[in-house]
């Protein structure tokens, strides 16, 4: 099996990377899990309870569950897990504000006490952002800032520590001792139920090369295989192009607020107006089947995307409007360094179109080229671009994340406790966390079309448009799970 970006960070609480979340849920199992409904369903717990006022969760672990070094899951572990990780996730972070005490009740029970009402099940579910998973007291007691590599969990497959070819292969074993829950596989939720020995994830710089291999039978899948190669795969009758993920990927540009010139508003705002979504999509993916155009911060396919304040839209962009604004916001020629990831080659091709059409309008726009692994510890850097900062990255969100403002990353501007790029609006988050309160649908429209209304005018992202991303597959490999997110769970999976 074939992945674009190669698997660099273990550890999902220290790493949003799709990568890691896809090597977590192999190794990792979830509290909570969504089903095809995006209905959240017990998956470690085995019986729970909320008391009358909604104020206190009581959880029981079920049973059968067990740590790959052989020792068993308990409540404590699961209490450790929950406060590491939210430290870091943003739905993890709005919890723990609203936890009055996590408390141990016996060796597989424990309970959550808030202070504030909360949608505790729903955060704990969640796999937008930074999904939670449980890990072994000992790991979970490490700082969210170190990476944990034990790669120990009590999930349906085990990390093969003996075959890691950092950089270049990683392989999972069936964990022989894993007790699948009795219901079907359904997303995330149901049992995982292993049904290959072993699953090995190779990373194949050449997509030509990867194509080649999938055709001869070397390998039996590849995550994003290129849009112009499609045609070839789909004459194959030995292949099958699918789209596992349903809801599509949005992509949009991740500005740094806190450095200049997109600490102006006024020139986030340029972005806004230059932006011609067709012309940037058409040069990621090519395919028009494949690309459309977005303004909803809520993405496409949530009930919670809205037309709001999206007069900025124009097609074709609005260049004359983007070189007034870059004036207004007092830009005096101050380079803007865009991240560059040669080895991802439609972002790779977004960049340089994204610098050709800044400097087309006097902005000094520059590529900082690396690979994707030297952007994500670039992007980490909150300095001038004179000490190694940035200015904008390119990145896709699942059109799912997006419906989530409470677990996902994207949606927060919390400043220095935002995601890459830290936007910050008080008026803003004061509306967002008035989302842990509401439960009806329609009284989240109404906070939905609040939140988008403020993004647009302070502009917390700029959307360069929508993908549907198709796999490719031998057809001997059968039972692969779609999902509404961009990971690829490993279970259910069988050869014919």
């Amino acid at each position: 099996m074939v992945k674009p970006v190669p698997l660099s960070n273990f550890d999902p609480v220290f790493s949003s990377l799709d990568t890691t979340h896809d090597h977590a849920f192999a190794i990792y199992d979830q509290l909570f899990a969504i089903d095809s409904e995006l209905r959240p369903q017990p998956q470690m717990v085995g019986k729970w309870e909320v008391s009358e006022d909604r104020m206190t969760y009581t959880f029981e672990l079920r049973e059968g569950l067990g740590w790959h070094d052989s020792t068993a899951v308990t409540a404590a572990d699961c209490i450790a897990s929950i406060r590491r990780w939210s430290q870091v996730a943003t739905g993890g972070k709005l919890l723990m504000s609203r936890i009055k005490d996590i408390s141990r009740k016996d060796e597989k029970t424990f309970s959550i006490t808030l202070n504030e009402r909360a949608p505790v099940i729903d955060l704990l579910a969640s796999p937008a952002g930074n999904p939670l998973f449980m890990m072994r007291e000992k790991d979970a007691n490490r700082p969210a800032t170190e990476q944990v590599t034990a790669n120990i969990g009590s999930g349906p497959f085990k990390f093969n520590e003996a075959l890691a070819r950092p950089g270049s292969s990683f392989a999972y074993d069936r964990n022989k001792n894993y007790v699948p829950r009795k219901e079907p596989a359904d997303v995330f939720a149901g049992g995982k139920v292993v049904k290959i020995e072993r699953i090995v994830w190779e990373t194949v710089p050449d997509p030509q090369t990867a194509i080649a291999a999938l055709q001869t039978g070397e390998i039996d899948f590849v995550q994003r295989p290129p849009i112009d190669l499609l045609s070839v795969l789909e004459g194959d009758p030995n292949i099958e192009v699918e789209t596992l993920n349903t809801a599509g990927v949005d992509w949009y540009l991740r500005l740094n607020h806190l450095q200049g010139p997109f600490s102006n508003v006024k020139a986030r705002q340029a972005l806004l107006h230059l932006i011609d979504q067709e012309a940037f999509m058409r040069a990621a993916v090519g395919d028009s089947r494949y690309i459309s155009t977005i303004t909803s911060i809520f993405g496409k396919g949530s009930p919670y995307s809205n037309g709001e304040n999206t007069g900025w839209y124009r097609k074709g962009g609005n260049r004359e409007r983007a070189k007034q604004l870059f004036k207004e916001a007092g830009y005096g020629g101050e380079k803007v360094v865009i991240l560059q990831p040669t080895d991802f080659r439609d972002y790779s091709s977004v960049a340089q179109l994204l610098a050709q059409t800044l400097q087309q309008i006097g902005v000094n726009a520059e590529l900082a080229p690396s690979d994707y692994a030297g952007v994500v510890r670039r992007r980490a850097n909150k300095g001038p671009v004179t000490d190694g900062g940035w200015s904008i990255f390119i990145v896709g969100a699942a059109d799912f994340n997006l419906g989530e403002p409470l677990s996902g990353i994207h949606l927060a501007a919390t400043g220095d406790r935002a995601w890459f790029g830290w936007p910050y609006n008080e008026e803003y988050e004061a509306v967002r966390t008035r989302w842990a309160e509401v439960e009806t649908v329609q009284e989240r429209q109404e906070l939905a079309r609040k939140m988008q209304s403020i993004w647009w005018d302070f502009v917390g992202f700029v959307f360069l448009g929508r993908q549907v991303q198709p796999v490719a597959y031998r057809k001997s490999l059968k039972g692969l799970v779609q999902t509404p997110v961009t990971y690829v769970p490993m279970w259910n999976m069988r050869k014919s």
